[in-house]
């Protein structure tokens, strides 16, 4: 097929409807990492721009997903193969090479240590004879009895913050006084166990504690938090009950407990103190200044004893090792750890982490350690047999796109996910991991909008426009580049569309991406946009124009097209504003509305009794 009518073709196919990206297999679920999309869907992306033997490039790389998907392009599974067939998409499978250049120590580390396809049978027997061992030595950590006095294990516990009345100035456990059980709920309201006075809770004083940390030799002021609700097994039996005199003694005696030297003794993006960066929050982070504070002392311990027998292991499967702890530390194993009341529930429902923040609950979760990386074991090993016997080089390079070691003209086709501004301070995100890994980012070229690193629009669009001319280069005259991107800013999609014309690229087409299941901000930010942008790029230089089009009549030409699709997510206010970005960058124009102003203009010319709708 000339390049001409193939290019028509997968333009039509590829970027005729919204591709699905689901956040669900193996591979995607092997290790947590903020705005990560699955290796399948780009797979289809590149199977689909590409011949068998291309070379891909991806210059800001995450988890390394771009080279787990060209090693899929070789061992498609049949779920991609379905997606294909439905979609109709020009896919022809094979072998690809890629090369992907990542700026984190974390994001970089997962890529090489899963690029390079550990075995499975191996991996599994040294994690399981780690857990045997700390067992053994640590398995008092997470000892409980139930109701009955009968041994037990901790499955979890949760602890809870404690709250000053503003009157009396008696103290009330968060949990005595805004949570009910059967059905499980988290009231808005706080209600002094004293005096009984009742206010809103936001906003209401935290009681706060002094101790000495032992490990930094010196005393510490953090909020109170007390463990609150316990919940265990017994001969196969679970249970749950509040603490007990026994539960608090373990506690105590834990805080006797040394630490395991396998942990890292190091200060808040290497700053410590107040206010320590971007995600650095007044209140939840008192007292929090290095990476242990995060840390209940008997998950510290559980997770340090892990390290130092993952540091003693053989080299064949040390990485491998190291990525499953990793997997399952700041997911699971902080107090950022929590618990959220879902409708119809008769108890609370725990959950890990927020992605891409480093929130701590006013009830975090303590969750037993050893059993959780039991559970792992098998999610990595299944993303190990996803990748045994897959054909092609991958390279993954921990360093910066604004200069790679490449050839001119040496790659067939990019696909690539730039930092979305200040949507997400990666190096803050992973600050944590990259701690317990020894593996730091290099902030100086992190393309993103931080007050924490002084960069505004115009050091974050130098940098961007430095990564699209390297791109330039080492780019085959007829290769193309795919880029997702999302923003509720209309000013970061200005320099985004700068950044491209730097680098001497004009916009093909667009499409929007569906992750069916957005990052924690995409949900829950004010003003959020739902389905990033699929953007196609040609190397040819196109002048930015303004568009012409009346703001109104594109608005309205988007909600008939809405109003016409089967898809009811085309009928959302986050979707139909990412088609109006789509609309403009597939013109090289500037969107000429942010996120927050557009849903303003839907709601008032487009929305009726809180419908959709053109006769307003």
């Amino acid at each position: 097929m000339p390049k001409a009518a193939r290019t028509t073709t997968v333009s039509a196919r590829v970027y005729g409807a919204p591709l699905p990206a689901t956040r669900k297999g193996p591979l995607f679920n092997a290790h947590a990492y903020s705005t990560k999309i699955a290796p399948e869907a780009i797979a289809l992306m590149i199977a689909s721009h590409t011949k068998p033997n291309a070379t891909v490039f991806d210059g800001f790389g995450g988890s390394g997903t771009t080279a787990l998907a060209a090693l899929l392009c070789s061992k498609p599974t049949p779920e991609m193969l379905a997606t294909a067939k439905r979609l109709r998409l020009p896919v022809t499978w094979g072998s690809r090479n890629a090369v992907v250049y990542e700026l984190s120590g974390l994001g970089s580390f997962l890529g090489q240590t899963l690029c390079s396809k550990p075995d499975p049978l191996a991996f599994r027997h040294a994690a399981e004879a780690i857990l045997e061992a700390c067992a053994a030595e640590y398995g008092w950590l997470y000892e409980a009895q139930d109701d009955e006095g009968r041994a037990g294990v901790l499955r979890y516990a949760i602890w809870t913050e404690c709250i000053r009345c503003r009157y009396c100035r008696s103290e009330t456990s968060l949990w005595e006084s805004s949570v009910t059980l059967d059905p499980a709920h988290i009231s808005d309201q706080f209600t002094c166990s004293k005096c009984g006075r009742a206010e809103k809770l936001n906003g209401q004083p935290r009681a706060i504690q002094k101790y000495f940390d032992d490990l930094l030799g010196h005393e510490v002021t953090t909020r109170k938090r007390i463990l609150a609700r316990v919940y265990g097994s017994t001969r196969g039996h679970t249970w749950n009950r509040d603490s007990i005199s026994q539960d608090r003694d373990l506690v105590a005696r834990i805080q006797e407990t040394p630490v395991p030297p396998a942990f890292p003794l190091v200060p808040l993006m290497g700053k410590g103190g107040e206010n320590w960066g971007d995600l650095y929050r007044a209140g939840y982070h008192e007292g929090i200044t290095h990476v242990h504070h995060f840390y209940t002392r008997r998950n510290l311990i559980a997770i340090a004893a892990v390290n130092r027998l993952i540091a003693e292991s053989p080299r064949s499967t040390r990485d491998i090792l190291r990525l499953w702890l990793s997997s399952y530390n700041m997911s699971h194993s902080t107090l950022m750890s929590r618990v959220v009341a879902k409708q119809g529930q008769r108890d609370l429902v725990t959950t890990s982490n927020q992605p891409g923040v480093l929130y701590i609950s006013g009830l975090p979760v303590e969750k037993n350690v050893f059993d959780g990386l039991r559970r792992k074991i098998t999610t990595i090993a299944q993303a190990l047999e996803c990748l045994r016997d897959a054909k092609g080089t991958v390279r993954v390079v921990k360093g910066s796109c604004t200069h790679t070691d490449l050839p001119d003209q040496s790659i067939d086709y990019v696909f690539t996910d730039p930092p979305f501004g200040g949507n997400i301070p990666y190096s803050e995100a992973n600050f944590l991991s990259e701690a317990w890994l020894g593996r730091y980012t290099d902030t100086t070229p992190e393309a993103i909008l931080s007050p924490a690193q002084g960069k505004g629009l115009s050091e974050y669009e130098d940098l961007l426009s430095a990564a699209f001319r390297e791109l330039n280069r080492i780019m085959k005259p007829n290769a193309q580049a795919t880029v997702v991107f999302h923003s509720t800013s209309a000013a970061v999609w200005t320099t985004l569309l700068n950044a491209f014309e730097a680098g001497n690229f004009s916009v093909e087409t667009s499409n929007v991406l569906d992750k069916r299941q957005g990052s924690f901000k995409q949900v829950t930010a004010p003003n959020a946009v739902k389905g990033d942008a699929l953007i196609l790029l040609g190397k040819s230089r196109a002048a930015k124009r303004r568009s012409s089009e009346n703001v109104q009549a594109v608005m309205r030409g988007i909600v008939a097209c809405a109003l016409r699709a089967a898809d009811q997510e085309e009928l959302t206010s986050q979707r139909l504003y990412s088609r109006f970005v789509t609309r403009y960058i597939d013109r090289q124009s500037e969107p000429p509305l942010g996120a927050a102003a557009f849903y303003r203009e839907l709601d008032q010319h487009f929305v009726h009794n809180g419908e959709l709708t053109l006769n307003k």
